[in-house]
């Protein structure tokens, strides 16, 4: 019996594979996508679904800015489960030492040809009146939006099939040996090229890599149009995103098509199981009740986790792992899988066709990291 072969193996059905299944499918590469668990049930299932540009770095901007333009891009051919509405993101600044920031990231987005408006205490209030008053100010960038990650992942994966992509779905990899994987029901599969996109999980076969896994908590409510108007984000989630403590939260709040509003954030470190954690809720909602008291009168239906794959300097891991002829990287993302799943695809695909790629990937290279440690 001959062992099915393919010009690229991609590992992962979350939103990063199936992107890069969909890239390599309409490059004209022979691709399979395996993955043990439905399309987008892990990471992608627990994220937000924010496609924003953030600017830690020239690397995090290049990257979000180019995946967001890919995503807009694309609107016009999602479905409308995937609901993708342009909301706008609203940076709330607490303080005069936060509207700095504000300042600074203004400067920052318009060099860069982003638009971006910054608003004082009375522009916060006319475009969020349930926001808590005599906010110090904040920042409006207008054009950016919002997905459903597991429906937005399923179709990405329906048109890599469309270009003749193979899924196998159930398709648990038990090793990888070269070239070959082996499934723990006993099938072997070869592929020329094997892209690794499994999130937190790539360490299962590379435990070397500085790949962490981070918790997050959600929560959603019922439905209620028109509370909240723009995805919502104190200055803080930088911070709290960025950081190394054990435990942090920030308030975000983005409102969906559904009229339902997502509460987060929550980030741990060094936790292994998914249960709900009542203490980092009950942390959250504090949060989100001194930017936003009004939400006390609404009814949330249901929280749960997800595990996001942090690295030390809050940069993917993209492109060819050193000491594994064959081997790429797509995992890494943290919070920002969502976002840059297009601009990820795009750089494997760029990688393995020899194409230029439209921004340099050098930055986001596994080697960067040799020899750090997860916990660095």
């Amino acid at each position: 019996m001959s062992v099915p072969s393919y010009d690229v193996a991609v590992l992962g059905a979350g939103i990063v594979g199936a992107a890069c299944a969909r890239a390599l499918a309409l490059a004209g590469m022979s691709t399979i996508v395996l993955d043990r668990a439905p399309i987008g049930s892990g990471a992608t299932a627990a994220g937000m679904g924010h496609i924003t540009v953030l600017d830690d770095s020239e690397a995090q901007f290049a990257l979000t800015r180019y995946s967001q333009q890919l995503w807009d891009e694309l609107a016009p051919y999602l479905p409308a489960d995937v609901e993708y509405v342009t909301t706008g993101t609203l940076w709330i600044a607490v303080d005069d030492e936060e509207m700095d920031v504000v300042r600074r990231k203004h400067e920052f987005h318009l060099a860069r040809g982003v638009a971006t408006e910054i608003l004082d205490t009375r522009g916060v209030a006319d475009l969020e009146p349930n926001l808590r008053p005599s906010l110090a100010g904040g920042l409006r960038v207008p054009g950016e939006s919002a997905i459903y990650p597991p429906c937005a992942a399923r179709w990405l994966i329906e048109d890599a099939h469309r270009c003749g992509a193979v899924l196998r779905l159930g398709a648990e990899v038990a090793s990888v040996k070269k070239r070959t994987i082996l499934l723990h029901d006993g099938a072997t599969i070869t592929a020329d090229q094997i892209v690794h996109a499994t999130g937190a999980w790539t360490t299962r076969l590379f435990p070397h890599l500085a790949v962490r896994p981070r918790k997050g908590h959600l929560v959603i409510t019922d439905r209620y149009p028109g509370f909240v108007r723009h995805q919502l984000v104190e200055l803080g989630y930088l911070k709290s995103a960025h950081g190394n403590t054990l435990e942090s939260i920030a308030f975000n709040l983005q409102p969906r098509k559904t009229g339902q509003l997502l509460l987060g954030s929550s980030r741990q470190y060094d936790v292994a199981h998914k249960d709900v954690e009542p203490h980092m809720l009950k942390r959250m909602i504090r949060r989100a009740l001194e930017y936003m008291p009004a939400l006390a009168r609404l009814t949330a239906i249901r929280a749960w986790t997800g595990f996001r794959a942090a690295t030390p300097d809050s940069l993917p891991l993209i492109g060819p792992l050193d000491g594994y002829d064959g081997h790429l990287l797509a995992t890494g993302h943290e919070g920002l899988g969502i976002t840059t799943a297009l601009g990820t695809a795009a750089l494997i695909a760029s990688h393995l066709t020899g194409s230029v790629p439209a921004i340099p990937y050098t930055p986001y290279l596994p080697a960067r990291l040799a020899g750090a440690v997860a916990h660095g």
